[in-house]
C-alpha cells in the first residue's frame, strides 16, 4: 500500500511534542513509511569540520517521523483531512488521483 502523503504537500502533525503545527512535507520515505516536514522534529546533530562546513559544531535540523502521525490538508477547506483515491486520467494515462474526503477537491 502506498502513502498518500507526498513531497510538497501540507500537513498537520497529530501527536508527538510538535501536535497541532503545520508544515510542508520535505522528503517523502515511502519504504519506511516516514516522512520529514518542515520545522517539525527538531533535533540537534553534532557535525565535524570538514570542506563545506570548516566550523563545524552543533547543527540543528528535521528528524523523520512516522507518516500515521500525519494527515494531510487539503488546499480547498483547509482543514487536515482523510485522503480517498478516484481513478482519472493524467496527460491520457490511466492512472489514481488523490481526493479530499470533505469536499471533494483533488491534491
Amino acid at each position: 500500500m502506498g502513502m498518500s502523503i507526498k513531497k510538497g504537500d501540507t500537513v498537520k502533525i497529530l501527536s508527538g511534542k510538535d501536535r497541532g503545527k503545520q508544515g510542508t512535507v520535505l522528503r517523502a520515505y515511502p519504504a519506511e513509511r516516514k516522512i520529514k516536514v518542515e520545522g517539525v522534529a527538531i533535533v540537534k546533530k553534532h557535525v565535524r569540520a570538514n570542506q563545506q562546513n570548516q566550523q563545524g559544531g552543533i547543527v540543528e535540523q528535521e528528524a523523520k517521523i512516522d507518516v500515521s502521525n500525519a494527515m494531510l490538508v487539503c488546499p480547498k477547506c483547509g482543514v487536515a483531512t482523510r485522503v480517498g483515491r478516484k481513478s482519472g486520467e493524467l496527460d491520457g494515462h490511466k492512472t489514481k488521483i488523490r481526493v479530499c474526503k470533505k469536499c471533494g477537491a483533488e491534491f
